[in-house]
């Protein structure tokens, strides 16, 4: 549970309009190879207006599960395009996926 912490530490940072990759997370709280954790992390994400766990994206620019269940993925990229963030909800593809991108490096 440490992990899960640092992982929601680390989100409810990012900015609206903004997306991280479920890497770029787990690599500035400073665990590597822990992106599958932060998946898990993020589905286990309770206080979603504190960590705003919908900012959190696959590394190829797909919006991804949410709240633990593939299914509502359309309803995380609605949220996102509420952001401002350019998502195709037919495919759930950010379109210009780097720009919305921020870079969360340690």
């Amino acid at each position: 549970m440490i992990a899960f912490e640092k992982f929601y530490k680390v989100v409810s940072k990012i900015p609206k309009g903004k997306v991280a990759t479920y890497q770029d997370v787990a690599i500035a709280a400073g665990i590597r190879f822990g992106a599958r954790a932060v998946g898990n992390a993020m589905a286990c994400n309770q206080d979603t207006k504190r960590v705003p766990c919908h900012r959190v994206v696959k590394s190829n620019g797909y919006v991804g599960g949410y709240m633990g269940n593939r299914k509502k993925s359309e309803v995380k990229a609605k949220k996102l395009r509420a952001e401002g963030i350019d998502v195709d909800i037919a495919t759930g593809k950010i379109k210009n996926f780097q720009k919305f991108r921020l870079g969360l490096r340690k």
